[in-house]
């Protein structure tokens, strides 16, 4: 037998290439084990080396733990430190192991060296293994009492991992007082630090079910503690001051008098080099004097400085981090920073989301005084090759002009954007320049002379367009190419992909029609029976919505079209005051920085959109009081009764304001045949089920019943399909696809998924016996298929129903 073939790769020299190489390692361990020989310290931590690289790629070397521990009887410190490091990493997953580990642990913890004995103490706290903890007790008791204070640090955070192991174990020792008593005494400022981290951790897990531990922590924040630790918080860490300050931040001082001691105390606080100190001493100021407004907004000048200095100098991360709490500084007392407005220019060598900060910032601080001077900066960013920038400056020009009452300087400047020729420049602009209109309708001339001359096929962004068709039916009559404008549109609706776009022209021209009738006859009859045919729910609503109302009254339909109109004086704000006064009072935290409350990104009901299961139980029911009942007399599309129902004189309404020359009586003797004419559509009749097959109109079904027979029925047919590039675009949600197969009087019980996957059950019912068909409908966007699942009470009709479904189907773009 020929033997295997060698692999041509060699192996590499930190990595072992079998189980050999570690029995190796065990065999060469044991071998030092006990030798005392010059050198043996050096051979050890080349073999303990490749023991710890072995352990980090993942490679299991358990095997040698009795060997690393017998090894570990050594002074050599670089060893103590990588044995502990092994016996941590196995000891919690292995805890048979870590009970070889004790004995050399609590010997350590009683060595010569201070070094070795806190490294020992916090590798014992570290093994987390519950039956081991009646060893951890002594130890931690004698590091709380030693004489080194790195050793009691350590047994500091130690009694805090012990209480997260046993609790009861914590408390039996008394290990909280002996905190206690080290935070008020203890000379080591970085000891007092841990005591303070623990103890705030342990009897505030503790004070909801104890009164004492809530009496301990309220203790905490009572005056003679917080005077102790500001009288010493200069000799603290950065860390440890932002701890104590987090701790002073939720004291209340009793009188004024205290609380400008506290601010004198923490002055030289807001000159740190460390953003996190500085941003701990404002949340501070700023709590303290909120109830005195003369102070705070004396306190607001005096930390302008040093956020402005910690803003220039850093990391482009921290500059963020304070600009985010300088934001919402700003959104407070905008007239207290207007004077610094040049600190807030964008440097070329910023990054995007710096600049983006400063941006919103400039339109905040914005007034009479400094407009100018803003306005002509945020223009140069206009021009600015990165083009994100370009887009928030022009917008950040039109939210100034919304905000001031001169805007003349504003507007021809938004003006000129328009001849600069570069799409994403005119698309923001006419967005801005729509809302101008809205709030100061007598600049309606000078935009509208500009306006006419922009061509829509020059404007592809949806928003842009939704923007300029809205100025072409508001301003029709001033405009003189307005509805050739609207009707070549309207000839391009088929490749509009953006259903905003399609809504905004109806509307116009709507609006178009009213003001210039003659010109805009055809392309209003043209809109109506596109938006009646289109899969989008919305645009169809509206058209047939449209429709109706030119049936029922031609002056009421101009009214409610055109009412009118007076100018908006203040346009909705993206956050509430009352988020804005949470996120103040979360300062210093994530909250400013992703600027909502924490509640919004830290419970489970904000963590994301519905996921789609497979699941009947977990769909959403798409029925009130867990019934389905259809009622095709409110169906939307069900137009024929109503429109028979209508007074001879109010059909022929539209065609009088047609053609006045015309007698009234003629107009009323052609009405149907000429508003079919005009909207281009035969709506003489409801879509009515197969001649093969009725259904009961009214059907009902209980999801408790869909269930039982949905379990209980087999499979009668099962199919699947292809849906048409209409159908997928119809499918935004499982809505469209509900309210059409309604019509058909066949009716949703549930559904649920979100693109590209839905899944939606129905069921319908014959008209002449209580027999049920059910349905299961799961439909894939991204493939363009929809498989059909089919259950009868009655499988002698399951074909034919089966036949109906599809031809329902069909008529909503799916084959």
């Amino acid at each position: 037998m020929v033997p295997p073939a060698q692999s041509q790769r060699s192996p590499s020299p930190s990595q072992p290439s079998g189980k050999g190489e570690v029995s190796d390692l065990k065999m060469q361990l044991r071998q030092l084990a006990g030798s005392r020989a010059p050198g043996t310290d050096d051979s050890k931590r080349d073999l303990f080396k490749k023991v710890i690289s072995y352990m980090t790629i993942g490679i299991d070397v358990s095997s040698v733990f009795s060997e690393m521990v017998m090894c570990s009887a050594t002074s050599d410190i670089v060893l103590k430190k990588m044995c502990y490091l092994y016996v941590g990493n196995y000891a919690k997953y292995n805890p048979d192991l870590a009970l070889l580990t004790i004995n050399f642990l609590q010997r350590d913890c009683k060595d010569e060296d201070p070094m070795i004995r806190g490294l020992a103490l916090r590798s014992l706290g570290s093994l987390r293994v519950p039956n081991l903890v009646e060893y951890l007790v002594g130890p931690l008791g004698a590091g709380l009492k030693d004489g080194n204070s790195y050793v009691r640090m350590v047994a500091a955070v130690g009694v805090l991992k012990l209480y997260h192991i046993s609790a009861s174990t914590c408390f039996d020792a008394d290990f909280p007082a002996l905190l206690k008593h080290l935070l008020l005494n203890d000379p080591d400022a970085q000891v007092v630090a841990n005591c303070l981290s623990a103890l705030q951790e342990i009897w505030g897990q503790e004070a909801s079910s104890s009164e004492e531990a809530a009496r301990e922590r309220e203790a905490l924040i009572s005056k003679p503690i917080i005077y102790y630790l500001l009288n010493r918080i200069k000799e603290f860490s950065e860390w440890a001051q932002c701890t104590v300050l987090e701790l002073v931040s939720k004291y209340a001082p009793p009188d004024s008098n205290e609380i400008f001691d506290i601010m004198n105390l923490l002055e030289d606080r807001l000159q740190h080099a460390n953003g996190a100190v500085v941003l701990a001493t404002i949340k501070l100021f700023l709590q303290l004097t909120l109830s005195m407004t003369d102070v705070h907004q004396q306190v607001y000048e005096r930390i302008k400085a040093p956020l402005l200095t910690l803003v220039s100098s850093g990391s482009p991360e921290q500059s963020y981090a304070v600009l985010s709490h300088l934001h919402l500084l700003v959104m407070r007392a905008p007239m207290l920073f207007a004077s610094d407005y040049k600190h807030l220019y964008c440097q070329y060598n910023e990054p995007f989301y710096v600049k983006k900060l400063k941006l919103e910032m400039l339109t905040a601080v914005a007034n009479e005084s400094n407009t100018y001077e803003i306005v002509t900066e945020l223009c140069e960013y206009a021009a600015n090759v990165d083009i994100p920038i370009a887009r928030e400056s022009i917008r950040a020009v039109g939210k100034i002009a919304l905000e001031q009452y001169d805007v003349n300087a504003i507007v021809d400047r938004l003006l000129q954007f328009l001849e600069m020729e570069k799409d994403y420049v005119t698309a923001e602009t006419l967005v801005l320049v729509k809302d101008l209109l809205r709030k100061y309708p007598q600049w309606s001339h000078d935009c509208i002379a500009v306006i006419g001359n922009i061509s829509s096929n020059n404007v592809q962004e949806p928003k842009a367009k939704a923007a300029l068709i809205w100025m072409l039916g508001e301003y029709a009559q001033d405009m003189q190419d307005a509805p050739y404008a609207l009707e070549g549109l309207i000839d391009d609706w088929e490749d509009e992909t953006s259903p905003e776009v399609r809504l905004h022209l109806l509307t116009a021209v709507m609006k178009c029609f009213f003001r210039r009738p003659p010109e805009t006859q055809k392309a209003l009859g043209s809109a109506l029976a596109a938006g009646l045919a289109d899969m989008h729910q919305d645009v169809h609503d509206r058209a047939l919505f449209y429709y109706r109302l030119l049936q029922h009254n031609i002056s009421v339909a101009n009214s409610v079209v055109n009412p009118t109109k007076q100018a908006v004086s203040v346009f909705a704000d993206t956050q509430s005051s009352e988020i804005k006064d949470r996120i103040f009072d979360e300062f210093n935290s994530l909250s400013v920085l992703y600027q909502k409350p924490c509640y919004m990104f830290t419970d489970k009901e904000h963590q994301g959109p519905f996921a789609f299961s497979e699941e009947l139980g977990n769909l959403s029911i798409g029925v009130d009081d867990q019934r389905v009942e259809a009622n095709e007399e409110d169906l939307l599309l069900s137009t024929t009764r109503k429109e028979d129902s209508l007074p001879q004189q109010t059909q022929g309404a539209l065609l009088v304001s047609l053609d006045q020359n015309e007698p009234a009586a003629a107009h009323a003797q052609q009405t149907n045949s000429v508003i079919d004419d005009l909207f281009g559509l035969g709506l003489s009749s409801s879509p009515s089920p197969s001649s093969l097959l009725k259904l009961n109109a009214k059907a009902v079904l209980d999801p408790t019943t869909f269930q039982q027979k949905w379990r209980q029925l087999p499979v009668s047919t099962s199919q699947e399909g292809s849906i048409s590039p209409q159908g997928v675009a119809a499918m935004t949600t499982p809505q469209a696809l509900v309210r059409h197969m309604q019509v058909h009087y066949i009716h949703c019980i549930a559904s649920g998924g979100q693109a590209p996957n839905f899944k939606l059950f129905f069921f319908a019912q014959k008209a002449d016996e209580p027999s049920n068909f059910l349905v299961e409908c799961i439909i894939n966007t991204s493939t363009s298929k929809a498989h059909i699942k089919i259950k009868a009470d009655d499988e002698s009709a399951s074909q034919a129903f089966s036949a109906l479904f599809q031809s329902a189907l069909s008529k909503f773009g799916m084959a």
